[in-house]
């Protein structure tokens, strides 16, 4: 995860939000627009002005709040944002500023990723001492939940799976229970962990797997999906059939 805290990027995005509802506004009738004033203060520009402070303020305590460490000292980012917006001397110039910003965050993002490590290390560690807990070896563990007697399926078949998936600490981030609807995919199109360990198991059949993240999303994670980066993940599945796909015709 790379965070760029830039204060040219708020401004852009602030100017070009009002520009793009200006342009919006100006296709518009003049006699249908109600035009309502917001001058909090002394004049439309001081409003303006406030306004925008308060649009890149938001957008920068969002930010900060996922620099890796989440330590900041806010009186200094301001002293240092307000000297540098009215052209006065600063501490550290420009360049050196960005060099030391961008160094900072990568050290602290390793030092991060590596207690994230060694929290999903240790975590798998004590889990696969848990009673019924099995483990193949390249790292992935499971715990059968209900048996059955149906087929297993192969790497190239098409599956139809319910399935509930949790980060280590319990977090849900995905669950076609949820949704109301299993999922259906090719099983060596999902990650190595659920190749793996679908191959386990028979049609009708439940397992809960325990998945290291080099079997699953890697040391990058998915930030979107709220999965961290080395994160092992937990998925309870429920193998409901092996879809059979129609031959291609023979010419």
């Amino acid at each position: 995860m790379q965070l760029k805290i830039k204060m040219k990027k708020y401004l852009i995005i602030a100017f070009a939000t009002v520009f793009a509802i200006s342009c919006s506004t100006s296709k518009v009738p003049v006699a249908s627009i109600s035009v309502v004033p917001v001058n909090i203060l002394t004049n439309a520009v001081d409003s303006m002005s406030y306004a925008l402070g308060v649009n890149v303020g938001s957008g920068f305590a969002n930010d900060i709040k996922s620099i890796p460490g989440g330590k900041s000292n806010l009186d200094l980012l301001i002293k240092g944002f307000s000297q540098a917006l009215k052209g006065d001397s600063t501490l550290i110039n420009n360049e050196d500023a960005q060099n030391y910003f961008r160094n900072y965050m990568t050290q602290e993002q390793q030092k991060e990723n590596e207690i994230k490590k060694a929290e999903g290390e240790k975590f798998l560690a004590e889990n696969r001492l848990q009673d019924g807990v099995q483990t193949t070896p390249s790292g992935l563990q499971y715990l059968v939940l209900k048996s059955a007697n149906g087929p297993k399926p192969l790497a190239t078949d098409v599956v139809k799976v319910h399935y509930t998936g949790t980060t280590m600490d319990g977090n849900v981030f995905d669950s076609s229970i949820e949704r109301g609807e299993p999922a259906q995919f090719t099983l060596n199109q999902v990650i190595t962990g659920w190749t793996e360990g679908l191959q386990l198991m028979n049609v009708g059949e439940k397992y809960k797997f325990f998945i290291p993240y080099h079997l699953a999303y890697g040391e990058q994670g998915v930030p979107q999906a709220n999965i961290p980066p080395f994160a092992p993940l937990v998925f309870e599945v429920e193998l409901i059939e092996i879809v059979e796909q129609e031959s291609a015709p023979v010419e």
